[in-house]
């Protein structure tokens, strides 16, 4: 299968549930933002400068659970900012698997190998001695790291352990030289691999996560998903990047470039998507083939937001996860007070001028999986999608010159550094 068939069927049920009981509108994913401060100051996310004011405030443990059970979604998304920094992310997780949750842990990476450490260490014994041996020989781990992890757990915090219902979901927008001046740091891109490597030796089901700017190339996508997938990654998202406001402010400000030098129209995704099914039968693609058509050009969606909520220190952000009209309090006060037929896109005319290029997975690919021609054969689109069969792992991706920033040498800072030693001394 495509995919792990208990996941599958978990959200399944939820969806017949619903339609049986008819309800108008329901979520699927609940993206939940415990703190918005992040280690990273990537120029496409709008997160760290709409909530500039709020940056170190986060939510307790005890309301990012209740927002879980308020929506009752089968999945939760836990993002931010950094969700790695939040102190409590272990009970965080935790908490949402006993609520038979499906969790998406979106990582930058940075601290990911260090929650992995701590999970080796709570386990230690003689017999992951191999396993050490393993993460040594591939550099994923120090000789400093390995002694630590064999004095076994020294604390009484939890740890995240490898689950089939969670997967770490790593955030990659492109090959090395790309990601790096995407997140604004060198190196990000190499420990992001080093992370995913380490987490499929130990057993953990890995995603990807990657948003398209106008600049990156089709061809860099592609060896993207093929390098991705000879490390066994467990699947991908992407979804096109487009000019929201508080992301169009900061690439103003921060690169003194127009917003349409950076992000997408509907007529650039849909020419940067073009091959998006052909991707979609060599890699396990997240989201429905439905939505990967639309990508494509090839039929139009209506925006279901309301499926694919987002709560975070202020409330429940609306109208969706990147226009912010409001917060609620509860998920059901925003579906009864947001006039919904004021956003999105129909028959080509856009609702609100801030939907005219939005083509995002978050508004538009539960519409997939919810608001499908029956008649068109949408719903068996789905099912043979989803529960065809997985694509083998591509090999040949280990050829895919993936290091082509920092480490051969064309890092945008080492660039720069050239650039000022090159000027004539005074």
């Amino acid at each position: 299968m495509r995919f792990p068939l208990a996941l599958t069927a978990k959200i399944a049920a939820h969806i017949i549930k619903h339609k049986i009981l008819r309800t108008p509108k329901f979520a699927l994913v609940l993206q939940l933002e415990p703190l918005h401060t992040c280690n990273l100051t990537c120029t496409g996310c709008g997160r760290i400068r709409e909530y500039s004011t709020s940056i170190k405030d986060i939510m307790s443990l005890e309301d990012c659970l209740a927002a879980a059970q308020d929506c009752d979604a089968p999945m939760v998304s836990v993002c931010g900012g950094e969700p790695l920094i939040y102190t409590q992310i272990e009970e965080l997780v935790q908490g949402l698997l006993r609520q038979k949750r499906i969790v998406y842990i979106c990582t930058n990476a940075l601290l990911m190998r260090r929650k992995l450490k701590d999970y080796l260490a709570s386990i230690y014994s003689p017999r992951q001695e191999a396993t050490l041996e393993i993460l040594l020989k591939e550099e994923l781990i120090t000789q400093k790291d390995a002694d630590t992890i064999r004095k076994g757990k020294t604390n009484d915090r939890l740890v995240i352990a490898p689950s089939r219902w969670m997967y770490w979901n790593v955030h990659i927008d492109g090959l090395e030289y790309t990601h790096d001046l995407i997140v604004e740091r060198e190196g990000v891109f190499k420990e992001a691999v080093e992370a995913i490597k380490m987490a499929k030796i130990l057993g953990y089901q890995v995603a990807t996560n990657t948003t398209v700017y106008k600049e990156t190339q089709i061809k860099e996508i592609e060896q993207m998903f093929e390098f991705f997938s000879s490390l066994n990654v467990d699947g991908h998202t992407i979804s096109p990047g487009y000019d929201y406001d508080q992301a169009k402010e900061h690439v103003i400000k921060q690169t003194g470039r127009q917003p349409e030098e950076f992000f997408l129209t509907r007529a650039m995704t849909r020419q940067k998507f073009a091959k998006i099914q052909e991707w979609g039968k060599r890699f396990t693609i997240f989201g429905t083939p439905v939505y990967q058509e639309f990508l494509a050009g090839k039929r139009e969606l209506t925006c279901a937001a309301w499926a694919i909520p987002t709560r975070n220190i202020k409330g429940w952000k609306a109208p969706c996860y990147l226009i912010t009209d409001g917060h609620y309090s509860s998920y059901k006060e925003m579906l009864e007070k947001v006039d919904w037929n004021n956003y999105g896109v129909v028959d080509g005319i856009a609702r609100d001028s801030r939907c005219k290029n939005c083509m995002v997975h978050c508004g538009y690919d539960p519409s997939g999986a919810l608001g499908v021609n029956y008649q068109s054969g949408d719903t068996w689109k789905n099912i043979r999608y989803n529960f065809g069969a997985k694509p083998a792992p591509y090999h040949e991706g280990r050829k895919v010159n993936a290091y082509n920033g920092v480490n051969s040498g064309k890092g945008h800072l080492s660039q720069e550094k050239v650039s000022v030693e090159s000027l004539p001394k005074r």
